[in-house]
């Protein structure tokens, strides 16, 4: 049996965390190829504290898929991020290579943490800033 042909297991405190970032949207990696055999898959966990959120970015050619582990989220997008999709504990989410989007955690107490698999890697592409009055309903702490 070759090395890659076992489980590897990436405990909690030793996650990857010199992964792409953008702004308040803090990623760290369990599975990715800068420290797995992987190579065509990232997973790993998104969280904003309390009324952070991302930059405007997108994912180049990755396609992700998310699941709200805890708290309530909005993805604003479309032109001006004037368009949004509220989620929250328990809900999936797809969102398209190369659309500009802007995740925000739409509690100024709870924190909002996501599980996040992208394909074929965690590719950040991070937008100018937006400022917080463009964002229909969004506040900080």
């Amino acid at each position: 049996m070759a090395e890659h042909d076992v489980p590897v297991v990436t405990r909690q405190g030793n996650e990857h965390t010199g992964t792409g970032q953008s702004g308040g949207a803090v990623r760290v990696s369990g599975v990715g190829p800068q420290h797995t055999p992987a190579t065509r898959l990232w997973f790993g966990r998104v969280s904003n504290e309390p009324g952070y959120r991302s930059l405007p970015h997108h994912h180049g050619e990755a396609e992700t898929g998310g699941y709200v582990l805890q708290g309530r989220g909005r993805i604003y997008f479309g032109t001006d991020y004037a368009q949004y999709e509220d989620l929250e504990e328990g809900d999936f989410v797809f969102v398209p290579p190369h659309m500009p989007h802007v995740e925000a955690n739409m509690s100024v107490t709870e924190d909002l943490v996501w599980l996040t698999t992208r394909t074929p890697d965690n590719i950040v592409v991070n937008l100018d800033d937006v400022d917080d009055t463009v964002l229909e309903g969004y506040r900080r702490a």
